[in-house]
């Protein structure tokens, strides 16, 4: 449907288990070395990603790697182990702190960093392991990963002719989706507007194949395939006054992806928030990340570096949230 179909599949959807294969209490927390609450917070949202820990804990990377020296892969597989099994109240991440320029070399050990940068990074870095092997893959194949598997997801954008109502559609692969909150108060407001076809300034004129001239025109972007697990970011720094946007927007527990498909026709598409980090603080450019966490025993915990204590889903939806995690 407009899109290349990979000429290699790397990891077969039919294999990525949703529900954790085993149940337990949460781990430890992490240790806050000066600043690197931003690395904790994604280590322990990525942590408890059901799909991913299934797989992590299933030593199927480490046991087939060939890459020499630094992997985020193999990196992720010891944490998660060592998180989950370890007896240890809270353990240090000394490994992704060891190796954070190869994470992403913008970060520097002991400074303040943006939480949603290092996910993006992290899950960049996962995929770049994966890859590590592969040589001269086409771009659809490359999107078949394991992260892409759970994480990636496709943008539909179509551009429609508003006198002879030709359309042009084009895909986009995401990992994640950044939204503007400044005008809403509720996440289904925020993705309504998002779903809303909107018509393209003058300076975007389109040129229109069957008019053969620059026309007006609006641009409609949807959810094409959704990910198995949905990441959003909140963006909460004011682009135009450089000011933190702290106001509560509200996010509910179950969310129906459906409405903002290419096709909203069929079954609903409901996605279970399992992971929120929260940035407390007056400035983007300094405070602290904390998280709340659904353990595969089902319950929500705070997470505050080394602190993991129990918390209820009221307490959860009542945070002013800057990452939700949703999984199908």
């Amino acid at each position: 449907e407009g899109m290349a179909l990979p000429q290699r599949i790397l990891f077969p959807l039919e294999e990525i288990c949703m529900d954790w294969q085993q149940r337990q209490r949460p781990g430890g927390g992490l240790y806050n070395l000066g600043n690197t609450c931003y690395i904790n917070v994604i280590l322990q949202c990525l942590t408890y990603t059901p799909p991913l820990a299934n797989y992590l804990l299933s030593y199927e990377h480490s046991r087939s790697c060939q890459q020499q020296g630094f992997c985020m892969m193999c990196t992720m597989e010891a944490h998660v182990r060592k998180v989950l099994c370890s007896p240890a109240s809270a353990i240090l991440p000394g490994a992704v702190l060891r190796d954070l320029k190869f994470i992403g070399e913008e970060f520097e050990y002991g400074r303040q960093e943006n939480a949603y940068e290092f996910l993006r990074c992290t899950l960049s870095a996962m995929q770049r392991a994966c890859l590590s092997t592969c040589h001269d893959l086409d771009i659809s194949s490359q999107e078949t990963t394991i992260v892409h598997q759970i994480f990636g997801g496709f943008m539909k954008s179509r551009v429609t002719c508003l006198s002879c109502q030709a359309v042009v559609d084009s895909y986009k692969a995401f990992l994640d989706v950044s939204l503007d909150i400044r005008e809403a108060s509720s996440l289904i407001t925020v993705l309504e507007d998002c779903v809303t076809p909107k018509e393209l300034d003058q300076e975007d004129c389109f040129r229109c194949v069957k008019c053969k001239k620059k026309v007006a025109a609006s641009k409609r972007v949807t959810v094409h395939r959704a990910p198995r697990v949905l990441t959003l970011c909140l963006e909460r720094a004011d682009q135009r006054t450089g000011t933190k946007i702290s106001k509560f927007v509200e996010y509910p527990e179950y969310l129906d992806l459906r409405p903002y498909m290419s096709d909203t026709a069929g079954e609903p598409l409901l996605c279970s928030l399992y992971a929120i980090v929260v940035h407390s603080g007056d400035t983007c450019l300094e405070g602290h990340f904390l998280c709340y966490t659904k353990a595969s025993n089902g319950l929500w915990y705070k997470m505050d570096d080394e602190f993991v204590g129990n918390c209820d889903i009221h307490t959860v939806l009542g945070q002013q949230a800057y990452l939700l995690f949703y999984a199908r």
